[in-house]
């Protein structure tokens, strides 16, 4: 279901009291420091018990001992909860406001069914195995079925309908054609089990020098989008009378929001109810200014995406339940429990 914001809410975009300004920027500051405590949480809480002492040890001189070893394997996995949970939350503000829909996330335009059918296809066929492999394929599927989801669409003439059409369609197939190799092909299930629920446990260095240039670029573009998007908001017509383009904005929008999710899938897998839920809680104290909603969600999309994988370490000792499956977990109840408090059309 596709809803607008209501006129009331579509004024408060341009302008806002200093009052609720200041009490924004208070929260950032506050969303800030929670991010900074749960990466501190996420290096020194795991599956593996450490001392603070280990920790810091591990942190500041390292040796090459076990629980240094520990530690920096658990920073590497931390430095990608925060790049790929930033790159979720942003890719899901951006869609939602393309679409005008507030319950859109990244599987919507089918970018993470592109990844998937893309990282399933080089296992099978191609024999790819290793995780840098798969980031390369998964970020080329992502954005192949991105630039097809766009001219189906209609390119220049997208409108949010065709594009949530288009996107549907589109992974509804692909998830098919998914679902179909890994029944067949009993070396790649083994393979893609993991990978397709999400999860942070395979991160390294090198990986996350693979996928930060295109998280940083998504980043920028995102954030850069927060007007055109902002006026685009008000309708068609009034965004035109102020100036905006609005093909460019949605052509832009599809390609951050396919940059940033496609990078994020790459290296975790899908992960779902990030892009989804966060950007949708923040505009609930944010109002509907993008202005606001994409730092906010740009900070506290990391904070829910480590602190379920801190969780997720801890209730499987000594083993580890994967994030994606946390966050389904947690996010399932939650999402349904704020969509029943609050009528999704005044969001």
């Amino acid at each position: 279901m596709l809803v607008d914001s209501p006129p009331e809410q579509r004024a408060e975009t341009t302008s806002a009291p200093p009052t609720r300004r200041a009490l924004r920027a208070f929260g950032l500051l506050l969303a800030a420091a929670s991010l900074v405590l749960v990466a501190l949480a996420s290096i020194a809480i795991g599956a593996k018990e450490l001392s603070l002492g280990q920790v810091w040890h591990g942190l500041f001189e390292d040796s090459g001992s076990y629980g240094d070893v520990v530690v920096a394997e658990r920073l590497s996995r931390t430095v990608l909860g925060l790049l790929a949970g930033a790159a979720l939350g942003l890719a899901g503000a951006v869609l939602q406001a393309l679409t005008r829909n507030p319950l859109a996330d990244p599987g919507l335009l089918g970018i993470n069914a592109g990844a998937s059918a893309a990282v399933v296809t080089a296992i099978t066929y191609l024999g790819v195995t290793s995780l840098s492999g798969y980031v390369w394929f998964a970020f080329f599927g992502a954005a192949a079925v991105g630039a097809l989801v766009w001219f189906l669409g209609g390119s220049r003439g997208a409108t949010p309908v065709r594009l949530a059409l288009a996107g549907t369609a589109l992974s509804a197939a692909l998830y098919g054609y998914l679902q179909a190799v890994m029944i067949m092909d009993d070396a790649a299930l083994g393979k893609m089990r993991f990978w397709t629920v999400g999860s942070l446990s395979s991160a390294t260095d090198a990986t996350i020098r693979q996928v930060l240039p295109f998280l940083l670029a998504g980043t920028v573009l995102a954030l850069a989008l927060a007007r055109p998007l902002n006026a685009m908001a008000m309708g068609d017509d009034t965004a035109k009378a102020l100036g905006a383009n609005l093909n460019r904005t949605r052509a832009l929008s599809m390609l951050a929001a396919t940059v940033l999710c496609g990078a994020a899938t790459a290296a975790c897998g899908p992960i779902v109810f990030v892009g989804l839920m966060v950007p949708h809680v923040v505009r609930s104290f944010t109002g509907p200014d993008l202005r606001w909603i994409l730092p906010y969600a740009a900070v506290l999309s990391p904070v829910l995406l480590l602190g379920a994988d801190v969780l997720g370490r801890i209730v499987a000792r000594p083993a580890e339940l994967q994030v994606g499956i946390v966050t389904a977990i947690l996010g399932g109840p939650v999402f349904i429990f704020l969509v029943r408090r609050r009528r999704t059309a005044q969001l």
